[in-house]
């Protein structure tokens, strides 16, 4: 890998981000020195400004960041980090720098599995369908979920895609609904899928 460190006065800024969520987790610098020590030992190290010396993240801690991969951007000179932080991040104990959660976010679909929850929770069933749903017990989620499955692959071996992408919609909402019923989230199927992968 070609870096330029000499662009940035021998340091050149280190993005660290967990491998598994994608989330940023912090900001470092790295020398030539550092970036060596890196990839012999596969724990993160960088070139600490304020101590003047190489520093091991995790060397006082034991949080250290697991090496996963480092990538280098289109001008050589900052470095993206992946990898498997083995604790909180930011030396004041929070799992980011930023004070963010480290949590996988699915983007849309969390979103959308809050906004079960917060319905769920509600109980509202005048007013939310999902509430409605839930209030009837995880008979009639199943049941739902059954329903919306058979109408999707109806929809499949026809040749109307706007209807299958509305059925397959309804079959993912509904699906959703009662992985929250049985008391679990995408995270629990991404796991078991994450633990078959071979």
């Amino acid at each position: 890998m070609d870096i330029n460190f000499d662009k940035t006065t021998g340091l050149v800024p280190t993005i660290i981000q967990d491998a598994s969520t994608k989330n940023v987790l912090m900001l470092g610098y790295m020398n030539q020195e550092a970036f060596d020590k890196t990839l012999v030992t596969n724990k993160v190290t960088f070139f600490s400004r304020s101590k003047q010396r190489l520093w091991t993240k995790g060397e006082e801690s034991g949080n250290f960041l697991e090496l996963v991969s480092i990538k280098n951007d289109c001008d050589e000179d900052t470095l993206l980090v992946e990898v498997n932080p083995q604790g909180p991040t930011c030396h004041k104990g929070t799992d980011t720098c930023w004070k963010g959660e480290n949590k996988q976010d699915y983007g849309f679909l969390t979103t959308l599995e809050n906004i079960i929850a917060e319905r769920v929770a509600n109980k509202d069933t005048q007013k939310s369908y999902v509430a409605s749903l839930f209030s009837k017990g995880i008979n009639k989620v199943a049941q739902k979920v059954g329903e919306e499955a058979v109408e999707t692959v109806i929809e499949a071996m026809d040749n109307n895609d706007d209807l299958f992408l509305y059925e397959s919609a309804d079959l993912l909402f509904h699906y959703l609904m009662l992985l929250q019923a049985k008391g679990f989230t995408l995270e629990d199927i991404i796991q078991e899928l994450k633990g078959r992968h071979k």
